[in-house]
């Protein structure tokens, strides 16, 4: 689950995350608070590895009061080769507060149907590149390796 005000905007593999493929996109990512009044804001690398890329981050000072949702999880729902269907939960509370899906079409590099919040629709982005990512290194470790004879 990540901050629902964190737009991520490019990944942080070098930022020494334990388990980065557990990380709620699918991967570390750098990028920019977006919380009202602090726009756009860098976060520190802390910052990043501790409240961001986790949601739920009480502990940020950016954290507005009043907002619609503490994280956002995704999940793939279906993956059909070119066609894939996200699932979405916004949370409040530890509660859903929102949710819904997205879905995404390979083989034209289109959303059939993005999300209205410009920074919900990025982090789905990011956990999308993370998903294919994955899909493709197993894809090849799936691969039957050629012998000499």
């Amino acid at each position: 689950m990540a901050c629902p005000f964190f737009m991520p905007t490019h990944r942080a593999d070098d930022a020494g995350w334990p388990h980065p493929s557990r990380l709620p996109l699918g991967a570390g990512w750098s990028g920019l608070c977006r919380a009202p009044g602090h726009e756009p804001c860098e976060p520190s690398a802390r910052e990043l590895q501790q409240l961001c890329n986790l949601g739920y981050a009480t502990g940020c000072s950016r954290l507005p009061r009043e907002r619609t949702a503490d994280a956002v999880r995704f999940s793939v729902a279906r993956d059909r080769g070119s066609r894939l269907e996200l699932w979405f939960v916004c949370e409040m509370g530890h509660r859903p507060a929102e949710h819904g899906k997205l879905d995404y079409d390979q083989a034209s590099g289109r959303w059939a149907s993005p999300h209205p919040d410009a920074r919900i629709q990025k982090m789905a982005e990011c956990y999308l590149e993370s998903y294919l990512q994955r899909r493709i290194r197993s894809a090849r470790a799936d691969a039957p390796s050629s012998t000499k004879s």
